[in-house]
């Protein structure tokens, strides 16, 4: 390997690595703050991981947060903040759950209708800030978080008795969908779980992910865009269009990433599907760097916090609450931000370091022809 490419890598690692560190570390703070131990609910938290049940519940979580994570992924590459995935995956769930409970098809028709449903939904939902960015110059941030809310609102009155709710004891679901839209998966026994088949998909995605981005004409565009619209219009690439599309296929993504719960294990969509899926996928993307590879890593390891640290709850002698995990899930955001700030900047001067070096001794290979 190449001693640029050596580099290339080290900046890549030093960062996540920097700001999980500094996370362990200002947790352990928190942790002696308030007199208890520093290191056992690391030791407790560790052990969740070696118990099969917990392996599967990490993985299936892992799927979930993982599609969010490419979906937010997507819109940094672009240079746009799409903060309304939760709003776009949440959205989609339950349209595609009411499609579900409504409509039977064979299972080769009904499980692509069902993906087809939630693509489309989460793709409206997020093309709505889309045109207003590209015709009114709004901000996506802003109209996203509005966004969220509004589908918030748009659920609560969808699932309504008289429109398509169904009331389960306090519950308002939307039924249980048509068995042929559940999609099976691994089953690894009664006491271990079933490990969703969607996983697969969400496979698929981050490696569709990767190969669009960087062996496509639309990808280079797309990262074009992100990086300068002005030179990419110089180029002849249409800026407002690709911001379209970007936000297009963000949502898109968005609207696949609760499917994996919603037909393979919940088949119904209640007031107690996850929220938050969107906002934990901004953790995701920005711990893993927008790379698909580095996102899975991130996806692991923030499902893994979230599984195991409910036995926290329950240690003996002395009880840890569950909520250090989100403390460290809240402190990695803050130390990603940071440390990849400080990455780039040591990686930029010795950039500005090594062309200096080169450009000082082409001066002296110069000067020494001249001589001679």
């Amino acid at each position: 390997m190449k001693k640029f490419d050596k580099e290339r890598v080290l900046l890549a690692v030093a960062g996540p690595v920097i700001a999980l560190v500094a996370a362990i570390l200002l947790t352990s703070v928190v942790l002696i703050a308030s007199g208890k131990s520093p290191i056992e609910p690391y030791t407790l938290m560790l052990e969740q991981a070696g118990y099969s049940d917990v392996q599967v519940l990490i993985v299936n979580q892992a799927s979930m947060y993982y599609v969010a994570a490419l979906a937010v992924a997507i819109g940094f590459r672009m240079n746009l903040f799409n903060i309304g995935v939760d709003g776009q995956y949440r959205l989609a769930a339950m349209m595609t759950a009411v499609v579900g409970a409504n409509i039977a098809l064979p299972s080769f028709l009904q499980i692509p209708l069902l993906l087809l449903v939630g693509v489309l939904t989460g793709a409206f939902w997020a093309g709505i800030a889309g045109v207003l960015k590209v015709t009114r110059g709004v901000s996506e941030v802003v109209a996203t978080i509005m966004l969220n809310a509004i589908a918030t609102s748009v659920i609560g009155y969808l699932t309504l008795d008289n429109i398509w709710g169904v009331q389960v004891g306090n519950n308002n679901t939307t039924g249980i969908m048509k068995e042929s839209g559940w999609v099976p998966g691994i089953d690894l026994g009664a006491d271990v779980g079933e490990i969703y088949g969607l996983v697969f998909l969400a496979v698929a995605l981050g490696i569709a992910y990767w190969v669009v981005l960087n062996r496509t004409r639309f990808g280079f565009d797309l990262r074009a865009t992100g990086e300068s619209e002005t030179a990419a219009a110089a180029s002849g690439v249409d800026a407002k269009k690709m911001v379209l599309t970007a936000m297009l296929i963000s949502g898109g993504i968005a609207g696949l990433s609760g499917l994996p719960l919603l037909l393979g294990d919940a088949h119904t969509y209640s007031l107690s599907f996850p929220t938050g899926l969107g906002f934990t996928g901004i953790t995701i993307a920005l711990l893993g760097r927008n790379n698909p590879v580095g996102i899975a890593f991130a996806a692991l390891l923030i499902a893994f916090l979230d599984k195991a640290s409910p036995a926290l709850d329950y240690a003996t002698p002395v009880a840890y609450e569950k909520e250090i995990a989100t403390i460290m899930q809240g402190l990695i955001v803050f130390a990603v931000v940071i440390s990849y700030e400080a990455v780039r900047q040591w990686g930029l001067r010795r950039q500005q370091k090594r062309v200096g070096a080169e450009l000082a001794a082409a001066a002296q290979n110069t000067k020494k022809e001249v001589t001679v």
